[in-house]
């Protein structure tokens, strides 16, 4: 390369590292029509697309880059890199591969191919493949973080928790990682340093550092502004608005609007549960129905339904964000419902491409995206009082009682189990809270134990999700005082068996600030109470809204002091918790929080609204049904 040619590669070198992302292009396609196939140009030309969100072209132009030099081992790195965005995993691993073919000792592609096994759910050659990095690289903290969560899908939580910790020793600025080790840790019941390690959480989150994705925020923190800014730092880093696409042209009025619903759990999951109902009683006259599945295929019955219930079912798992963006388009949906949202296995880069006109979070994720390009969220007044309008950058979509979709097809067991079936004593009441061991906060923990001793002989039946919270939570029940053998854990079983066992509980204990959301609907449509108290967040009030649906107001509090006094009230009168349970019986039916029927007319008729103002080219604002 003369020199000229060299110091141009070097100035527009120069430019891209700066984030002169326009000059620098301008410079390496100079570089091309002077010297047409100058690989080096091709790539970084590759490199911008990918920074751009362009993948599909990032890989085009890093293939042109391989085909003029073939040895160059960042080549293979950075096609891998975009083969990864564009879903193309096996490509990506075999892209990384000839990396390390090139260069046997380089750590980064083991770590990314590591993440590219990830993806496939190859969780053990994930962390073979980060070991490796490790071994190459010992001060590699991505790759210890990224262990680490490969560590916790194979429930190998201690080692999970070491990992991060070595992660968080090498850089301690690692976006996200202290807020995923303390979900982790929540995951355990591991509460040590836990008031202080949130302390620093929430304060890095307010002055706008990346220290949490949004989820693990919602299970630890009551704070709809603090919730909000998380959600805000994490969209604004991973999925921003993405302008390649062009503006959508509005369609004209068809006889039926098209909803679109997207999510990887159409299948064995709790929300294939939730919705399989929902979508058969959709009036089809009124609106088709697509399903955009991004999911692993579990080939079940319930899968097989939920695909019958759609006008069209799609298999999107192995497209790029932008092309089931494309997709969306061209199948003119009118409606994008994301039941994602920030949760395991979400797409939130699809609606950051605009995959419909109308775009609205639902169901997934209890409370903000925080994303300009979701216009509604579906709630109900319960959930987002008219004062907290201001923590949602989604307008609201008001459901006149639970936002929450149900079932009435929800079967329970005939059998009935023996207390000494479950490991409960045959004496003394019985507590329960089902819900995820990532729930259960050391303050609502010392509110259960302070219930205990005031009930004399009761225990609390509680969910096993994994052995290290058992112990631990036996250990914090003894150092309140409280026998760890007071604490009854749960195996899980078969959803019909489950909630037969459900009779053998008399009251069930929420916690805040992450409510029982379905375990909550699982308690009410068995018959057994539930008691709630109300934060200020939309995950923790979810409950509540629940209880008002099926009116039962009675059993929402709005402070712990009042919620352990009621609990323990109930748990001292018998006659009283019976009144209550002859309510629930006889209101389960007549009330409208397991009518599905009036729900999805509920629901469609806020569809209508939204589609409405859109075709009025009014701007999404605030619904109110009735």
């Amino acid at each position: 390369m003369d020199a000229v040619l060299g110091n141009k590669l070097q100035r527009a070198i120069s430019n891209h590292q700066k984030g002169l992302l326009s000059e620098a292009h301008r410079l390496y396609l100079e570089l091309l029509i002077d010297q047409p196939g100058h690989a080096e140009a091709l790539n970084l030309l590759g490199v911008i697309a990918h920074q751009i969100g362009n993948y599909q072209h990032a890989v085009a132009l890093i293939d042109r880059a391989i085909g003029v030099d073939s040895l160059q081992v960042d080549f293979y790195s950075n096609r891998g890199n975009g083969l990864k965005k564009l879903k193309q995993y096996d490509a990506a691993i075999a892209s990384f591969d000839e990396a390390i073919g090139l260069k046997a000792d380089f750590a980064a592609a083991y770590s990314n191919r590591g993440i590219a096994l990830y993806e496939l759910k190859q969780f053990d050659a994930a962390i073979t493949s980060y070991d490796q990095a490790i071994c190459l690289k010992p001060d590699f903290a991505e790759a210890y973080s990224n262990r680490g969560n490969a560590l916790q899908e194979v429930k190998q939580y201690d080692a999970a928790i070491t990992s991060l910790d070595h992660a968080i020793a090498i850089n301690g600025e690692l976006p996200y990682i202290r807020g995923i080790r303390l979900h982790l840790k929540m995951i355990a019941s591991l509460w040590d340093h836990f008031d202080d390690e949130l302390g620093i959480l929430i304060g890095k989150i307010e002055s706008g550092e990346k220290a949490s994705t949004p989820f693990p925020v919602l299970s630890i923190v009551d704070s709809p502004a603090v919730q909000r800014k998380a959600a805000t730092i994490f969209v604004e880093n991973k999925h921003p608005q993405n302008t390649c696409l062009r503006v959508i042209d509005k369609p004209p009025r068809r006889p039926r609007i098209r909803i679109g619903y997207y999510s990887a759990d159409f299948g064995d999951h709790v929300m294939g549960y939730l919705m399989a109902e929902f979508f058969e009683r959709q009036d089809k006259n009124l609106f088709e129905l697509y399903g955009i599945s991004f999911g692993l295929n579990d080939h079940g019955e319930l899968r097989q339904r939920i695909s019958k219930a759609f006008d069209r079912f799609v298999d999107v798992r192995d497209q790029s964000d932008q092309a089931v963006a494309q997709l969306s388009r061209s199948l003119g949906i009118d409606i994008a419902i994301d039941l994602m949202g920030y949760t395991d296995n979400q797409r939130t880069g699809i609606f950051s491409y605009r995959a419909a006109p109308i775009q609205v979070n639902y169901l997934g994720f209890p409370g903000t995206m925080a994303a300009e390009y979701i216009d509604y969220v579906i709630a109900d007044r319960t959930l987002i009082p008219k004062e907290s309008q201001k923590y949602y950058s989604e307008k609201i979509a008001y459901l006149p009682n639970s936002y929450k979709v149900n079932y009435t097809k929800r079967a329970i067991a005939d059998k009935h189990f023996s207390r000494a079936e479950l490991g409960i004593p045959n004496e003394g009441f019985v507590f329960c809270c089902f819900n995820n061991n990532y729930k259960i906060t050391p303050t609502i923990f010392d509110c259960w134990m302070r219930i205990l001793h005031q009930v004399q002989g009761s225990v609390l039946w509680l969910l096993e999700d994994n052995p290290t919270a058992v112990t631990n939570l036996r250990k914090e029940a003894n150092s309140r005082g409280v026998h760890g053998d007071r604490l009854i854990f749960a195996n899980r079983m078969p959803l019909a068996e489950h909630l037969a066992r459900h009779r053998t509980a008399e009251l069930f204990l929420d916690t805040l600030p992450y409510n029982a959301h379905t375990t909550a609907s699982d308690a009410l449509w068995v018959g057994l109470p539930l008691i709630t108290c109300m934060g200020e967040s939309f995950a923790s009030r979810v409950a509540a809204s629940l209880l008002t649906a099926i009116g039962l107001p009675e059993l929402i509090t709005t402070n712990l002091h009042d919620y352990e006094s009621l609990a323990v009230k109930l748990a001292t009168h018998p006659e009283e918790l019976q009144s209550i349970k002859n309510k629930l019986e006889r209101q389960r039916s007549t009330t409208p929080l397991f009518d599905v029927e009036l729900f999805t007319k509920n629901i469609e008729d806020a569809y209508f609204q939204m589609y409405e103002r859109y075709q009025s080219d009014l701007p999404p604002e605030a619904i109110y049904l009735k």
